[in-house]
């Protein structure tokens, strides 16, 4: 089946999309929109609320209905309840005028992993943190990985036993070995590696397949990493075989996930933000969010523990 509009309302740079079980909805963020943005897929209708700094993730929080945790440019934030006042717990180690918080999700003890962008992309010096809210009386943000420019394609296998990470300008996607218990990651092993832009590569022409950006699991293990520039998203087994190539009506997917009915649903948003003209009269619905139904469910969102 094809792909479905989720909404007609295109974000900027739609990012770490999540389906909350108890509310029925699909929750995502616009990062330079400064917006957190959910719907109720065939509604039509999208609940819109202003961030005061560029958001670069979002997850629900156990035992607070409505509660959610953000990942904002200066520090990891708590809000009560949508469009409540936010509560900053913990502050960003990095300099907030060249980086930023970006992709991150919770592990299966709700402890929150996220990653940095290093906005200059001209070294790496971006990296991975852990917040754990129940490790001590005054919980601080801890470095877990170094070494990317643009943290992305987070992502946990179904045993909790690997953990994915993706630097998006390398072109490449990690997995280590991580013990849940003890919050520990092994060495990086090369999972997938995706060939280089070509020097004057534009968009619409051949020869290029893009870069992983945003990612998510399905029961049986496989990865689904979106290609930004590759128009599509590929369903990669656990040894990294090329399972599926999905094609997506944007030329930059930027992240799925799995939701509806059995989380038989993937989701996955997309971008327009300063894409070139002739891109978007081709993908006119660039940064909408898309839907199609899939046969293997996905992983559930891990809510934080906070």
């Amino acid at each position: 089946m094809d792909w479905q509009a989720v909404v007609e309302q295109p974000s900027g740079l739609g990012e770490s999309p999540f389906w909350h079980p108890g509310e029925q909805r699909l929750y995502w963020l616009d990062i330079p929109g400064r917006q957190l943005l959910r719907a109720r897929p065939g509604t039509g209708v999208v609940d819109c609320w202003d961030l005061p700094q560029d958001p670069g993730c979002v997850a629900p929080i156990a035992g607070s209905p409505g509660a959610l945790v953000l990942a904002l440019r200066d520090g990891i934030y708590r809000a009560p309840a949508w469009g409540g006042a936010l509560e900053r717990l913990a502050p960003a180690l990095h300099d907030v005028a060249t980086t930023r918080f970006n992709d991150g999700k919770c592990d299966a003890l709700g402890r929150l992993w996220v990653g940095t962008i290093y906005e200059p992309r001209d070294a790496a010096r971006a990296a991975l943190y852990c917040l754990d809210m129940q490790a001590s009386a005054q919980p601080a943000l801890q470095q877990m990985a170094t070494g990317v420019t643009t943290a992305n394609g987070l992502a946990w296998s179904p045993d909790a036993a690997h953990l994915y990470w993706a630097d998006t300008p390398s072109h490449t996607v990690t997995r280590r070995a991580f013990d849940l218990a003890g919050a520990t990651l092994g060495p990086p092993q090369v999972f997938q590696a995706f060939a280089p832009k070509p020097p004057g590569w534009q968009s619409g022409q051949p020869g290029y397949g893009g870069r992983p950006d945003g990612a998510a699991v399905d029961v049986q293990g496989n990865y689904y990493c979106a290609l930004f520039e590759g128009g599509r998203i590929l369903k990669l087994a656990p040894d990294g075989t090329v399972l599926a190539e999905i094609a997506v009506p944007a030329q930059c997917p930027t992240m799925p996930c799995f939701g509806g009915p059995g989380l038989k649903t993937l989701f996955v948003t997309t971008a327009r933000d300063k894409r070139p003209e002739a891109e978007l009269r081709r993908w006119p619905q660039s940064g909408c969010v898309f839907a199609m139904p899939v046969e293997v469910p996905g992983l559930p969102v891990q809510f934080f523990q906070g």
